[in-house]
């Protein structure tokens, strides 16, 4: 999630408890060289979180009638996704508008995506539909796994 949002521009903001430490040791040992071009975030509850952020709210469930292609996307918008696990829980639901509350379509029988592919999905066509602001087109920055180091498709 941090490298999605390093390379989107998108401000990252979790919901305590976490399941993780965010540790700045275990961050670089986890190969996440990039964090420090991230603005993370955390909020002891969905209710502090929404307060702090303007704009639009949307949650998304594999319940929801709409699909994510079907909004037009601002800048401020705020995408709020539920644990990998269990996904939103109902307390989430009840402070986010049925009507946007959004659904990724998948095939009948198939397992849910990764939290990072979901987020992943929904923050590029945000993006694409504005024009990918802020983005470089720097090729020697876009294929490198390590900063600083050379594409490894050139």
């Amino acid at each position: 999630m941090i490298r999605l949002c390093a390379n989107t521009g998108c401000d990252l903001h979790l919901i305590e408890p976490l399941g993780f430490e965010m540790s700045d040791r275990l961050l670089k040992r986890g190969g996440l060289d990039y964090h420090e071009y991230v603005s993370v975030n955390t909020h002891s509850s969905l209710e502090e979180l929404l307060t702090a952020l303007p704009g639009r709210r949307f949650g998304f469930s594999s319940a929801a009638q709409r699909d994510y292609t079907d909004v037009a996307f601002a800048l401020d918008d705020v995408f709020v996704f539920g644990a990998e696990r269990n996904g939103l829980p109902m307390g989430a639901k009840a402070l986010i508008p049925d009507e946007q509350m959004l659904l990724i379509p998948m095939r009948e029988h198939s397992r849910s995506l990764n939290l990072a592919n979901a987020a992943s999905v929904v923050v590029y066509e945000a993006w694409r539909q504005l024009g990918f602001v802020g983005a470089g087109r720097d090729p020697h920055g876009q294929t490198a796994e390590t900063l600083g180091a050379e594409p490894f498709d050139s």
